[in-house]
């Protein structure tokens, strides 16, 4: 799968699982119960113990079935080690220069995080394909309909503060698509074993992304 391919398969998607696992057993036992509930964009974060072989081990169980990525990049050499663990996508929290040519250096999809006019410009600049608002819950989807008045050809993608019950306002303000996190795979959940409840959240969140876009 080449760049375009996976930016279009995110916009088609349009919805991307934030996981921060509490464990690497958990964290594929979060990404199975996904998949269950038909999410299949799926971003593992640095902050999961033992992420790069975690992402190795999805990448080598599911292939092409699910769109794997790496976010919450911080140093420029996890640019690289991403890519080679198997991910299709990198997402930092963040807009920094030195982090950004390395991400954009690999070929893959690069998502940077930007919350300002001035950030999401930068990030832009620097060759990011899509803009990671965040923290989207500090500013909600007005804030999208007014970046997007002077920057309409930047992809946005907010991450936190999206829920089911909010979706939709931000498509109807124009994202391309949404990152979630707890909302969609509460830690507490997989520490309990409630993978049944996390397949029906999912599955709840598909729906709603479906029916915002329809």
């Amino acid at each position: 799968m080449n760049k375009i391919e996976t930016l279009d398969r995110i916009k088609e998607l349009g919805l991307v699982a934030v996981l921060r696992g509490p464990s690497p057993e958990l964290t594929i036992a979060m990404v199975e119960a996904l998949i269950k509930g038909g999410v299949l964009g799926i971003e593992i974060t640095y902050s999961t113990p033992n992420a790069v072989e975690v992402v190795a081990d999805l990448a080598s169980r599911f292939g092409d079935q699910i769109l794997l990525g790496m976010g919450t990049l911080t140093d420029v050499a996890q640019a690289a080690e991403a890519r080679a663990a198997g991910a299709r996508f990198l997402v930092s929290p963040h807009t920094d220069p030195e982090l950004g040519k390395a991400m954009v250096a690999t070929g893959l999809a690069v998502m940077m995080g930007a919350l300002t006019p001035s950030e999401v410009m930068q990030a832009h600049q620097l060759g990011s394909d899509v803009i990671k608002l965040f923290p989207g819950a500090m500013v909600g989807p007005s804030y999208v309909k007014n970046l997007r008045g002077p920057f309409p050809h930047i992809p946005l993608m907010p991450t936190g503060g999206v829920s089911v019950d909010n979706v939709g306002e931000w498509f109807a303000a124009g994202v391309v698509a949404v990152g979630v996190g707890s909302a969609l795979c509460p830690t507490e959940w997989a520490r309990a074993g409630r993978f049944d409840d996390i397949s029906q959240r999912a599955g709840e969140f598909v729906a709603a992304v479906s029916s915002a876009r329809a």
